[in-house]
């Protein structure tokens, strides 16, 4: 059951030309727990990312246009997001050219879905351990945050926090500056179940945590996007 409730926070976006392949990717993802997203083409996928936060992207190399290769080169550049790239069985060369650009993993097609569905376990597997063993203490103004044991403190005392705020600061904290939207924050807290109850843990964690709540320096709201926490 722990796992189950995991997988589905999982976010992965999925770029293919092949109308029928895509939509049907989309289905057994959603029926194994994932929040899917899908784009026909690298312009499409570009416009997602650049709207929502992925965990993963599972990406077609043969695509009109740019193709994935290229597509995954430019997104290397600036981003560290898993990619898992479909190719056709004979295509090695791709592969080859795919490991070198920073592609995390190879599926040939036709595959078995159990099989794909393993891979993708398996990288965010490896990229949920490197996250874990990489976050340290987290350090905003005089505000320490030390998420494995869920303790905030400033300048050594400690702050109380509920357990929604806790669940807030946890998502904020693992996202620091980056923006995080209502409805990714309800998928990733045990103690947020709406939009409502995200506004309200917003302020009230202000309150404990900012000199001026009205006018916040670390929790802030991006109009028509959601929060960011900022540490910088």
């Amino acid at each position: 059951m722990t796992s189950k409730r995991k997988e589905k926070f999982f976010h992965i976006l999925v770029v293919d030309d092949d109308n029928r392949l895509r939509h049907l990717l989309e289905k057994f993802l959603n029926d194994n727990n994932f929040i899917v997203n899908s784009a026909s083409s690298a312009d499409q996928a570009r416009n997602y990312l650049q709207l929502l936060k992925f965990d993963l992207l599972v990406l077609d190399v043969m695509m009109p246009g740019e193709d994935g290769l290229q597509f995954a080169e430019k997104i290397r550049k600036s981003s560290k997001i898993p990619i898992l790239m479909l190719t056709a069985m004979d295509e090695s060369k791709n592969r080859i050219e795919g490991l070198q650009k920073g592609v995390d993993d190879y599926m040939g097609k036709p595959f078995e879905p159990q099989e794909l569905l393993l891979r993708i376990k398996a990288i965010l597997r490896r990229i949920e351990k490197n996250q874990v063993r990489n976050f340290e203490e987290l350090t905003f103004g005089n505000y320490i945050y030390d998420q494995s044991k869920n303790l905030l403190t400033k300048k050594g005392l400690k702050i109380d926090l509920t357990l929604a705020e806790s669940d807030l600061l946890r998502i904020l904290a693992l996202n620091k500056n980056n923006i995080v939207n209502r409805n990714r924050i309800i998928k990733l807290g045990s103690n947020l179940s709406n939009p409502r109850t995200v506004d309200v843990q917003i302020i009230r964690l202000r309150r404990k945590i900012e000199l001026e709540p009205n006018k916040p320096k670390y929790i802030q709201t991006i109009r028509g996007k959601g929060y960011i926490l900022k540490t910088n």
